[in-house]
């Protein structure tokens, strides 16, 4: 029995609506979240979803992805390299806007909080209108986005059940330099966390008190697939490792998983006398009996796309995704493979759809 369903989002600009697909299927079933963390488009999706009520976020969901449509409202059906070409010399009015300073002199100092190619005011106001953060941080689910340090490089979760999360948290973890500039938040200037850690599924597996959950990992970068054979190839190949899951991460976590039960286990093996020793009771803590399945739901390759793919904005490109991460959404939920009981000494249970 799962006392919470967890939903991590990964960071990939616009293969974030992958995930729009994918909630709609869990909100249809009626499965909401407990609890949503994310990362660049994750924290951004994972916000509007957390900072509404349910009958609201699916509706806000689709009002964002359609606002990030816009080129291709103004020129239905122009190819995708023109409006990727659109998208990097004028952004997106409700996403991002030129900046003309660092265009014109990449060497000017402007500061961290202006030193990238491009400004998010624009982010702002549209984080403000989709997100209810009064809701958020009175009634909403818990949200946790990532956000890592400019100054000292350090990872940081923010998160609605340690502190109040503003505007300014959310569009920091969707910072990526050097297209994005820093946001401070208590004067430390914070970037895109997906340049640390892109799946933060690690916030969930190490979170105090551990509770039994059913993780849902959404992954929009696939490193799996043919070898590179052209430079574009290679540019596209090294993007899906960079930002991709990655495997040691989780076997890292399920070995680490594995000792926490493996400690419980020992402890209950203990004769009364010993295992009411205060020491021992110290000792017998670092145990664990929670049972975590995670189930990885990993983003298909479009036959078209390229190196470019994380700003194909076209409406082609968001509505492909999203039905992809609805269809397998809807099969996860139809198998259910996390029904059956995880090891107990393993304590997690991998489920790849």
């Amino acid at each position: 029995m799962h006392d919470q369903v967890v939903l991590v989002l990964q960071g990939g600009g616009a293969l974030g609506a992958y995930q729009l697909g994918v909630y709609q299927a869990m909100h249809e079933a009626g499965m909401e979240p407990d609890w949503v963390i994310g990362t660049s488009i994750g924290a951004l999706n994972g916000a509007i979803i957390a900072g509404n009520p349910p009958a609201r976020r699916l509706d806000r969901l689709r009002q964002f992805w359609t606002l990030m449509e816009h080129h291709s409202a103004l020129y239905p059906g122009m190819p995708r390299a023109f409006a990727n070409a659109l998208t990097l010399t004028q952004g997106i009015p409700a996403f991002f806007a030129i900046n003309p300073s660092t265009w014109f002199n990449p060497d000017a100092a402007v500061g961290v909080e202006n030193a990238a190619f491009y400004r998010t005011g624009p982010l702002l106001k549209t984080l403000g209108m989709l997100v209810d953060f009064d809701y958020l941080n009175r009634d909403g689910l818990r949200l946790t986005v990532g956000a890592v340090s400019a100054r000292t490089g350090h990872m940081r979760y923010f998160d609605t059940k340690k502190e109040a999360l503003c505007v300014e948290h959310v569009v920091a973890s969707g910072a990526i330099p050097p297209a994005f500039p820093a946001v401070k938040i208590d004067g430390e200037p914070y970037w895109d966390g997906g340049i640390y850690s892109n799946t933060p599924i690690e916030a969930v597996l190490d979170d105090e008190p551990r509770r039994s959950s059913l993780i849902f990992s959404v992954q929009v970068w696939n490193p799996d697939g043919k070898e590179p054979q052209s430079v574009l190839d290679v540019l596209e190949k090294h993007k899906e490792i960079q930002y991709a899951s990655r495997a040691s991460h989780i076997e890292q976590q399920k070995r680490l998983h594995r000792l926490r039960h493996v400690i419980r286990e020992l402890s209950h093996r203990l004769p009364p006398d010993v295992a009411a020793l205060p020491e021992v009771r110290d000792l017998a803590s670092w145990g664990c009996g929670t049972d975590m399945h995670v189930v990885l739901l990993k983003a298909p390759r479009l036959d078209s796309e390229d190196h470019t793919k994380d700003i194909d904005f076209t409406a082609l490109g968001i509505h492909t995704r999203w039905q992809a991460g609805y269809a397998d959404m809807k099969k996860a939920l139809e198998s259910k493979p996390w029904v059956s009981p995880a090891s107990p000494i393993e304590g997690i249970a991998i489920h790849e759809i």
